[in-house]
C-alpha cells in the first residue's frame, strides 16, 4: 500500500466526523432522558384532619356555651346559694349584731351577693376597724372582722372615752389595765397633738411603755409621759422617738422625779 493510500486512511472525512460525534451526543441524551424518567414520582401525602376537639370553629361556640351555663347556674341555681354565715376576728363584738348588719338572706345565690356593700354595713360597727366579706363556695359566707384596740382613753364628764391608734373614739367604757390616759385641748383623729401623743407611743418599747400612766401633749413638739409612779419624762417631739426610747431605759435607773429626753445625746435628770 502506498504512502498516499495509508494517509488517506488515517484521516476521516470531517463530515464524518461530526456526523458521528452528534449520534453520540444525542444517544447520551436520550440514555439520561430515559434515566430520568425511569424514577417513579411519589404523590404528596394528604393532611390529616385535626380531631374535632382541636378545630377553632368547633370548640369556640362549645366553650362559650359552656361558660355562659356555668355563670346561669351560679347566678341562678340554688345549689350554689347561701346556706351557713362564718364569722371570723370579733370578739368584744356580738355575732348576733355582725349578721343584723351584714343582711344576706338564706338561700340567695353566692354570685348576686353584694360583698363589698356587705363589707361597708358591717365596718359601720363602732369597733370594728374593717371587715372583708367573701364568698366560700359552695355555700358559705365568710365575715372577717378586725376589732379596734384601744390605745389611750379620754375622760369626759359622761365617763372614759377609748381610743384607737388613730385617735378614733369608738367606745365608752372602763379603761383596760396598761392604757393610759390622754390630755390634750382637742382630743381625736384630726388633732396634731393627738397625733403626735400616739406616735410617742408607738415608739416606746413594752418595758416602757406599760409604765406610762398619762401622756399629755400641749403641741406637736412638747409631749411628756407620767409613769405610774408619779415621774415624769419630757419627751419633746416626735423626732427621734427611737433614740429617745433608747436613752430613756437607763436613764430611769437614776434617781431623780423628772427625765428631759428632748435632746436624746444631752439628757438630763432632776
Amino acid at each position: 500500500m502506498s504512502p498516499d493510500a495509508r494517509s488517506h486512511r488515517g484521516r476521516r472525512d470531517p463530515g464524518a466526523r461530526r456526523a458521528t460525534s452528534t449520534r453520540r451526543r444525542s444517544t447520551r441524551t436520550e440514555s439520561r432522558y430515559s434515566t430520568r424518567a425511569a424514577v417513579p414520582v411519589a404523590a404528596p401525602e394528604p393532611t390529616p384532619k385535626a380531631p374535632w376537639f382541636k378545630r377553632p370553629a368547633i370548640m369556640l361556640p362549645f366553650a362559650t356555651v359552656v361558660v355562659v351555663g356555668l355563670f346561669l347556674t351560679a347566678w341562678l341555681s340554688p345549689v350554689l346559694s347561701v346556706r351557713g354565715t362564718e364569722v371570723r376576728g370579733a370578739t368584744t363584738v356580738g355575732e348576733s349584731e355582725i349578721l343584723e348588719l351584714l343582711a344576706i338572706p338564706a338561700g340567695q345565690p353566692l354570685m348576686r351577693v353584694d360583698t363589698g356593700s356587705a363589707a361597708a354595713r358591717v365596718a359601720a360597727i363602732p369597733k370594728v376597724a374593717s371587715a372583708r366579706v367573701q364568698r366560700m363556695y359552695p355555700s358559705t359566707i365568710r365575715v372577717t372582722v378586725t376589732e379596734r384596740v384601744p390605745v389611750v382613753f379620754i375622760d369626759s364628764p359622761e365617763g372614759a372615752h377609748l381610743l384607737d391608734e388613730a385617735g378614733i373614739d369608738f367606745e365608752m367604757g372602763v379603761p383596760p389595765p396598761g392604757v393610759p390616759r390622754l390630755v390634750t385641748a382637742a382630743p381625736g383623729w384630726n388633732d396634731p397633738s393627738t397625733l403626735a401623743a400616739l406616735n410617742v407611743l408607738a415608739a416606746l418599747p413594752p418595758e416602757l411603755r406599760f409604765q406610762v400612766g398619762e401622756v399629755a401633749a400641749r403641741s406637736i413638739s412638747d409631749v411628756s409621759l407620767t409613769l405610774v409612779d408619779g415621774r415624769v419624762v419630757n419627751w419633746g417631739g416626735v423626732e427621734k422617738s427611737d433614740r429617745k426610747a433608747v436613752v430613756t431605759l437607763p436613764l430611769l435607773t437614776q434617781p431623780g422625779q423628772t427625765y428631759d429626753v428632748s435632746s436624746p445625746d444631752l439628757p438630763t435628770v432632776r
